[in-house]
C-alpha cells in the first residue's frame, strides 16, 4: 500500500458538494469527489469511466492555509426576457491544502505518474482554477493518510510566508478523513458513482475530525493580529 500527497495550493480553489438553484458554493476544504475527479482528469477518464478504484481510496486533506471567500456574482438574461437571472459563483482565495489517498501500490504509482503527466487539464474544483504546476507532493510507503498528513517533513506546511508572519508562533492545522470501519463521524454526501453530466451520481461517507496537527511557526507572533483572526473566522 502507498499514499500519494497532492498540494492543493493556489489563487482561487472551489470544491461545493451542493449548488442550490443559481448559487454554488465552495465549500470550507477539498472535497474527495473534487479530489478523485481531479485525478481521473488526470488520468484521461472519461466521464462515464468506471470510479471502483477511486472511489475505494482512502481520503484525508489537511488545512494549511484556510483563505477567505469571494463571491463572484453573475448575470444574465435571455432574448426576450424582461428581468436578468443573478447567479453567484463562490471561491475559496489564497488558501492551501495538503491532501493525501492511499491504496494499492500499482494504482497510487500510476495516478502519480498521471498527475506528472496529466492528460486533461487540472482544476482546483472549477475550469475556473488551474492547478498548481507542483500539484504532485510525492508517494509515501503505507496505508494510513492521516499519519502522514501529521508529519509536516513528509508534508510540509503550505502556507505562505505572509500567513506565517500574522499568525501566532503555534498553529493548529484541521484535519479531515474518511471514517474508518467501527467510528462514528459528520455524513458529507461527495462519493462519486458517475461524473457522466446526464446522470451525475454522488453517495455519502462518514468524515472523521482527529485533533489538529500542531506545527511551530518561527516567523509568527506571540499573539495573533485581531483583524487576521476577524478575517479567518469570518
Amino acid at each position: 500500500m502507498s499514499v500519494l500527497i497532492l498540494r492543493l495550493k493556489g489563487a482561487q480553489q472551489s470544491w461545493g458538494t451542493s449548488s442550490r438553484y443559481r448559487t454554488r458554493e465552495a465549500g470550507t476544504e477539498p472535497s474527495k469527489s473534487g479530489v478523485l475527479g481531479l485525478l481521473a482528469a488526470a488520468q484521461g477518464r472519461g466521464r462515464d469511466a468506471e470510479l471502483t478504484d477511486l472511489v475505494d481510496l482512502e481520503f484525508g486533506v489537511r488545512t494549511d492555509q484556510p483563505g477567505r471567500l469571494l463571491v463572484d456574482y453573475h448575470t444574465a438574461r435571455r432574448p426576450g426576457a424582461k428581468n436578468s437571472a443573478l447567479s453567484s459563483r463562490h471561491y475559496l482565495v489564497d488558501a492551501a491544502y495538503t491532501a493525501a489517498v492511499s491504496g494499492p501500490d500499482a494504482l497510487i504509482e500510476g495516478l502519480a505518474e498521471a498527475i506528472d503527466s496529466p492528460r486533461f487539464p487540472l482544476y482546483l474544483g472549477r475550469r475556473a482554477c488551474p492547478a498548481p504546476v507542483d500539484l504532485l507532493g510525492g508517494v509515501e510507503a503505507g496505508d494510513d493518510v492521516e499519519a502522514l498528513l501529521r508529519d509536516v517533513v513528509v508534508a510540509p506546511w503550505l502556507a505562505s510566508d505572509w500567513y506565517r508572519e500574522k499568525a501566532t508562533k503555534t498553529v493548529h492545522l484541521p484535519l479531515a478523513r474518511d471514517a474508518r470501519p467501527g467510528e462514528v463521524g459528520e455524513t458529507t454526501q461527495d462519493v462519486p458513482l458517475s461524473f457522466d453530466p446526464r446522470h451525475r451520481l454522488y453517495d455519502a461517507r462518514a468524515v472523521v475530525r482527529p485533533e489538529p496537527v500542531v506545527v511551530e511557526n518561527p516567523l509568527g507572533s506571540e499573539t495573533e493580529d485581531l483583524f487576521f483572526q476577524t478575517v479567518k473566522e469570518g
